[in-house]
């Protein structure tokens, strides 16, 4: 149980450690390294969705004698039109140009975060059980290999969030809290495993869904703001890269 608790944990701290990064930030961001941040971040959240979220829950409705795509079609189909709610409403409310699009890519990650950490919830309470043939190992491994996944996260929610004006305590406090939902969402799962599984694909999906419209509405128009530049797109390469990489070797 302690080591559960522990593997639990794992992921929350990759997200504060890539929070961090934003301590070691110039006080003003360049126009280029700006759209190259956006583009990473929107490169990571694009591989994030096919890897980390549509993939396992294809794969996962599969296994449970499914039809394997129609969880992913339904989910994601959702997630899109909660952010479209989610959107209009912030049009509503949100005074600061720049304030809506800061709090939208705050709540896709942190959304993106609750199926990974009842992922990592789902594993843990295999082993637990004893009977689910997941061993204390894979669920560390998986542990690790999503806490690696959310350092760039962390990195993209605390960096920005420093570019508008808080402090860099604030920012990173901020990209922490992102991340506390995950260790959330798995001792939830932990306990209420019976419940969980059965409709965890249309999670996953839901939070893919959240992020491909975050990218798509939000950062990609900021990529060609001001001069034309490709390194917006570079961003994007390098981002995906990064995270497909990730995803494939930890699984």
């Amino acid at each position: 149980m302690l080591y559960s608790i522990g593997g639990i944990l794992i992921p929350f701290l990759g997200t504060s450690l890539g929070s961090s990064f934003v301590f070691f930030m110039k006080k003003n961001m360049s126009e280029k390294f700006q759209k190259m941040l956006v583009g990473f971040a929107s490169g990571v959240m694009i591989a994030a969705s096919v890897w980390s979220l549509l993939l396992p829950a294809i794969e996962m409705a599969e296994n449970q004698g499914r039809i394997s795509w129609l969880p992913a079609a339904i989910g994601f189909a959702l997630g899109v039109g909660f952010l479209i709610l989610i959107n209009r409403l912030a049009d509503k409310l949100e005074s600061r140009p720049n304030g809506k699009k800061l709090n939208m890519l705050l709540f896709s990650v942190t959304l993106h975060n609750i199926p990974e950490g009842m992922a990592v919830g789902v594993c843990f309470a295999g082993f637990l059980a004893g009977n689910a043939g997941i061993s204390l190992f894979e669920a560390i491994i998986l542990a690790l290999g999503i806490a690696i996944q959310n350092i760039p996260e962390g990195a993209i929610i605390s960096m920005p969030l420093k570019m508008e004006g808080l402090s860099k305590k604030r920012a990173c406090l901020y990209g922490i809290l992102s991340g506390v939902v995950e260790p959330i969402a798995a001792f939830i799962t932990v306990l209420l495993i019976n419940i969980v599984v059965p409709i965890l694909p249309y999670l996953l999906a839901f939070a893919a869904g959240a992020m491909i419209f975050v990218v798509v509405e939000e950062l990609v128009p900021e990529m060609h703001e001001g001069k034309k530049s490709s390194l917006g797109v570079i961003g994007v390469a390098i981002g995906f890269i990064v995270m497909m990489v990730l995803d494939v070797m930890l699984g």
